[in-house]
């Protein structure tokens, strides 16, 4: 069985979606809405991360089931190079940049999810299916909220 495969993808991109909503909650700080509920949506995945390790041992995977914390040093990188080449000076643009991202690791999250589920229902294994179920429907969330705040966003910062 390759579930363990899937397993460990979704583990890796539950923690990089994380890491990525708490990295916009921090460079979007005047802005509360985005401060607030990014920090909230970003507990959602941490929990994910832990309920994915809980399982995963039962499928081969030895999984840390503390989110990560510390940010990833090509992320570091790439956040110091915005800020030197000045994209730091145009917030609306990077709250684009940074919900883009956003939508799209949430949309990945949302399919793995998605085939986890699939296969839990074809192999009748009820516990993991239990877990797809319950940590999908935030990570569905996480994607509407992401997707509702470009359509919010994009008109006003895009032709100012």
């Amino acid at each position: 069985m390759k579930i363990g495969l899937v397993l460990k993808e979704l583990h890796r991109s539950e923690n990089d979606l994380a890491h990525e909503l708490l990295q916009a909650a921090d460079r979007h700080k005047a802005d509360h809405e985005v401060f607030h509920v990014a920090q909230d949506l970003a507990a959602w995945s941490q929990r994910h991360v832990r309920e994915i390790a809980a399982i995963g041992e039962r499928y081969g995977q030895s999984l840390d089931p503390e989110p990560e914390g510390e940010a990833h040093a090509a992320a570091k990188l790439l956040d110091k190079g915005s800020e030197l080449l000045g994209r730091a000076r145009t917030p609306g643009l990077l709250l684009l940049r940074d919900l883009r991202m956003l939508h799209m690791k949430a949309a990945g999250v949302s399919v793995d999810w998605e085939m986890l589920a699939q296969a839990a229902q074809g192999i009748k294994h009820t516990d993991l299916l239990a877990v797809a179920q319950r940590c999908h429907p935030d990570t569905l969330r996480q994607l509407r909220w992401a997707n509702a705040m470009l359509k919010e966003s994009s008109t006003q910062i895009l032709i100012s």
